[in-house]
């Protein structure tokens, strides 16, 4: 019997994105599909976030492993509001004008964190070029706050690309987060269209900054495939990565969030992840998660633990 299900469609709610032509959905093969969640860890964890009335990435972005994350009490804090000031067509998390920062953001999920006992921790944010430093500070903060509370959990930190916000990612850096995290998502030449506010070779010189400023911190990066990509894009954007001296590399499947978002150009074979994967590790990442679910905090925790492992071998 087969107990799998399709990722829920999320409910339309880009008002951005009404203009853009339908593009349907296509039936995902079987090695995409996932179990619907219902665990009682998996339940406690959503009355934790909702407790301390947080947001995170895994429902806002409609992951597919939420159910297994959850289980396992691993959950992506999304700071900054549920609002994104960008428009990108990959993304499901909605656009507009955001609301003003919560200073008890901070502390709540530091609450939230020492609750659920993590032992790591992702923290992600929404784009807010309404900003003056990008939302910086409120990383920062946060940062703090979680080392406050939960002296013991190794954080990692998945930030926006802070564009035209001078060295106000050094906020972040100073802060010294375990891991930093920054995803190109996808290959120069598809940025026009799935990420329009952004800029690839910014994000770069963002991660080679990164390093540069602190050389002992992990740096990592991500991309979705089934965008409409060539294996030979993919494997310059890993060329691209290891020049900036990026550590950690993720690459998953693209899922779409509905038809106003960028179509699925075709679902990459397990086989073609191992590939990649292969090719990643030949090209001289520390550590490479790709598969068709890989998603930038998916196993944060063990790959956390690898990332070290890793290091110490090269030592």
């Amino acid at each position: 019997m087969d107990n799998s299900v399709e990722t829920p469609v999320a409910k339309p709610r880009h008002p951005e994105k009404r203009n853009r032509p339908d593009s349907p959905i296509p039936r995902k093969p079987k090695w995409i599909r996932v179990k619907a969640p219902n665990s009682p860890v998996y339940f406690e964890t959503r009355e934790i976030m909702r407790k301390n009335n947080l947001v995170t990435v895994c429902e806002e972005a409609s992951c597919p492993n939420i159910g297994e994350c959850w289980s396992k009490k691993h959950a992506t804090m999304m700071i900054m509001g549920e609002t994104c000031t960008r428009a990108c067509t990959f993304c499901n998390v909605a656009t507009g004008k955001p609301l003003a920062l919560d200073p008890f953001e901070p502390f709540n999920v530091a609450k939230a964190v020492h609750t659920m006992g993590l032992k790591h921790v992702v923290v992600t944010s929404v784009d807010r070029d309404d900003l003056d430093d990008g939302g910086a500070g409120h990383i920062a903060e946060t940062i703090e706050a979680i080392r406050e509370a939960s002296p013991g959990t190794t954080i990692e930190v998945l930030t926006p690309d802070f564009l035209k916000k001078g060295d106000s990612y050094k906020i972040v850096v100073e802060a010294r987060p375990d891991v930093f995290n920054h995803n190109l998502e996808t290959v120069p030449r598809l940025y026009s269209e799935v990420r329009p506010g952004a800029r690839y070779f910014n994000s770069l010189r963002l991660l080679d900054d990164v390093k540069s400023e602190d050389p002992q911190s992990f740096t990592k990066s991500g991309i979705m495939v089934g965008l409409g990509e060539s294996k030979e894009e993919v494997f310059q954007v890993m060329d691209d990565l290891r020049a900036a001296n990026v550590d950690f590399l993720t690459i998953g499947q693209y899922l779409q969030p509905s038809p106003k978002h960028h179509a699925i150009d075709r679902f990459v074979t397990p086989d073609e992840f191992e590939e990649y994967k292969t090719m990643a590790y030949g090209k001289g990442f520390l550590l490479v998660s790709s598969s068709p679910l890989t998603r930038s905090s998916y196993h944060a925790d063990e790959d956390f633990a690898k990332l070290k492992e890793a290091r110490n071998a090269q030592a």
